[in-house]
């Protein structure tokens, strides 16, 4: 009947905004990140321009960022003191990501 197919496509929109909503919490916002990666300053330089032995941040894709931040975090990528530093959330990588990817 008519009801039953506005409530299934009732459904699918709802699922779908969701699935909107989940994907755009998850990108990043570099202004939110440029606060979060002040501590990083003092390593790999103010604008992430890396510093002796301290990898280069700025421009790092955002995907490969936040890898490596949870891969400190859960100690498969092993550095005591990166892991001291990795302790944010997802969505703090992200706001990270998104604001060293924004550099060049």
């Amino acid at each position: 009947s008519g009801g039953d197919i506005m409530k299934k496509l009732a459904i699918v929109a709802a699922v779908a905004m969701a699935a909107f909503a989940m994907s755009a919490s998850a990108a990043g916002d570099a202004a939110a990140g440029k606060a979060k990666a002040a501590s990083c300053g003092g390593c790999h330089g103010a604008n992430g321009e890396g510093m002796g032995p301290n990898p280069k941040l700025a421009g790092m894709p955002a995907d490969k960022f936040v890898a490596a931040m949870k891969a400190y975090k859960d100690g498969s990528r092993p550095s005591p003191m990166m892991k001291s530093f990795a302790t944010g959330s997802d969505q703090d990588f992200a706001h990270m990501a998104a604001f060293y990817a924004s550099l060049k």
